[in-house]
């Protein structure tokens, strides 16, 4: 995968693809290296770099960890049964470097003259380091993605770990700027009244479109918000409150029009189709008989055949941590069109990456009127709203919706404690979250939804209890001294659960 990822999917120059912990011990500048990679190409390239990053290993491994999928052999196996090796390129080749890096390069390129770039930097960044941080907890911040020294190399080679607390809140003493404040910087910024230079093409995404840019911040501001809810939450009300009274623009286009999708195609496949079809270790996880299970109780067969591929009459699922032997590969459900894309010969690695969508921010709006709203008017509207943008994005129309909602009266109305309605909502915004699973695993270290049980056979740092962080790496706790050492277990909670 490290192959591919970095000679297929990345064209920033080799001088760029520096590791936020390794610096070059050279101090004199090398006249050959290409020091000055214009605004357009890291742009491209580091939007690229965080669909990969959420769908490559980072992604997979929550999958299975949330149950979409089972492992048959391989990493999926072992990460299946919770037992999560190092993630040393993961962490090093793709999330720090060069995505991290590139975007520190951007921001410090651009801002002041251009702020349309330095902006989608700060927007880009913030979600990028969420990912980092949701899923390790305590990692580089404040003085990871500072941009290079005149010699090439990051201006921090051994950066400190930041607590998780800092990260999303700020520190003044320590000089840690939140993720939220990260975020407005952003929005000021793409809302600036001229930039020297203005993303076009390689804006792969919008554009160059800064009205929807500005969504695109908004809602970062309640995902945000919403993962705090447990520890600050007068944080999530008041910038939820804000966004909502102020009728600020969020990605609410139910047809999908707003939503952040990172494009990929055939000749650049992504992360999902290089794992599971076009890769060197293909046929290694399937549906989880789990998530069909619950897809079935729902009355959901249509959405699920968006999802997952249906060999023959039925779908075929295989059970977590199952000892026997996988079903034969002709006969597997794995992704389907939704995840993988397809071509007339088949799956090609065409689909997008769904990081920021309209169903999301729904499911956010309806367990923010549950929980903390006073008024809970529009609770029902956000919740059918999610259910509806996401069947409406995997290709199916409205008279679909119309008529599942009809058969399906126990989906359609909320019911029951304020308790059992969260676990609607959530149990919803889990199915609408196939190809997004990091954003689950959130939600279910978050609030415990869904229900889950363990894999038939279980394995890694504590055997009787599911992963609440991936593990730090060997490779970061070899070359920086500022990461935590003895490392926590998997088994120890992140702070905003």
């Amino acid at each position: 995968m490290k192959k591919n990822f970095v000679s297929i999917l990345f064209i920033v120059p080799i001088l760029l693809m520096t590791s936020c912990t390794k610096g070059f011990l050279d101090v004199n500048k090398n006249p050959n290296a290409a020091t000055d990679v214009p605004p357009k190409v890291l742009l491209s390239s580091s939007t690229v770099g965080i669909g990969f990053v959420n769908s490559n290993e980072l992604g997979k491994i929550a999958a299975l960890l949330m149950q979409y999928n089972s492992g048959i052999a391989g990493l999926s196996a072992s990460y299946d049964q919770w037992n999560i090796a190092s993630l040393d390129n993961q962490w090093s080749n793709e999330l720090y470097n060069p995505t991290a890096t590139n975007l520190g390069i951007l921001i410090q390129k651009t801002q002041g003259t251009s702020p349309f770039y330095s902006g989608i930097g700060k927007l880009e960044l913030a979600y990028l380091i969420s990912i980092a941080t949701d899923l390790w907890g305590d990692v580089p911040y404040s003085q990871a993605a500072q941009g290079l020294n005149d010699n090439g190399s990051p201006k921090f080679a051994q950066p400190v770990f930041d607590a998780q607390s800092d990260i999303y809140l700020g520190n003044q003493s320590k000089g840690i700027k939140s993720l939220f404040n990260l975020v407005r910087e952003g929005i000021a910024d793409v809302n600036a009244a001229a930039s020297v230079l203005r993303p076009a093409g390689d804006d792969m995404v919008y554009g160059g479109n800064m009205s929807k840019w500005n969504r695109f911040g908004n809602s970062l501001l309640l995902k945000l918000a919403l993962q705090v809810s447990n520890k600050a939450p007068d944080t999530t009300k008041a910038v939820i409150r804000d966004i909502v009274s102020n009728n600020k623009p969020i990605i609410d286009a139910l047809d999908g029009s707003l939503d952040f999708k990172v494009p990929f195609n055939s000749a650049n496949p992504n992360a999902y189709y290089l794992q599971d079809i076009g890769g060197s270790i293909p046929n290694t996880e399937m549906l989880s008989s789990r998530f069909l299970a619950l897809e079935r109780s729902l009355r959901d067969s249509v959405r699920l055949s968006k999802f997952y591929s249906k060999p023959a009459a039925t779908f075929v699922g295989y059970d977590n941590g199952s000892p026997v032997a996988a079903p034969a590969a002709s006969t597997r459900s794995v992704y389907g069109i939704y995840v993988l894309g397809y071509s007339s010969t088949g799956p090609d690695g065409s689909a997008p990456v769904r990081l920021m969508t309209a169903f999301r921010n729904n499911f956010i709006l309806a367990e923010y009127a549950l929980r903390f709203a006073a008024d809970t008017t529009n609770l029902s509207t956000y919740y059918r709203n999610g259910i509806t943008a996401s069947m409406l994005s995997t290709g199916l129309s409205q008279a679909d919706v119309n008529a599942y909602f009809a058969a399906n009266p126990a989906v359609y109305t909320l019911s029951g404690t304020k308790d059992q309605m969260l676990q609607q909502i959530i149990t919803q915004k889990y199915v609408a979250s196939v190809g997004n699973a990091i954003e689950s695993y959130n939600d279910y270290r978050r609030v415990g939804y869904p229900v889950l049980t363990a894999p038939l056979t279980t394995a890694g740092d504590d055997p009787n209890t599911m992963p609440q962080r991936y593990p730090y790496t060997i490779s970061e706790g070899t070359s920086n001294p500022n990461q935590p050492n003895p490392r926590p277990k998997t088994n120890v909670k992140v702070w905003w659960q």
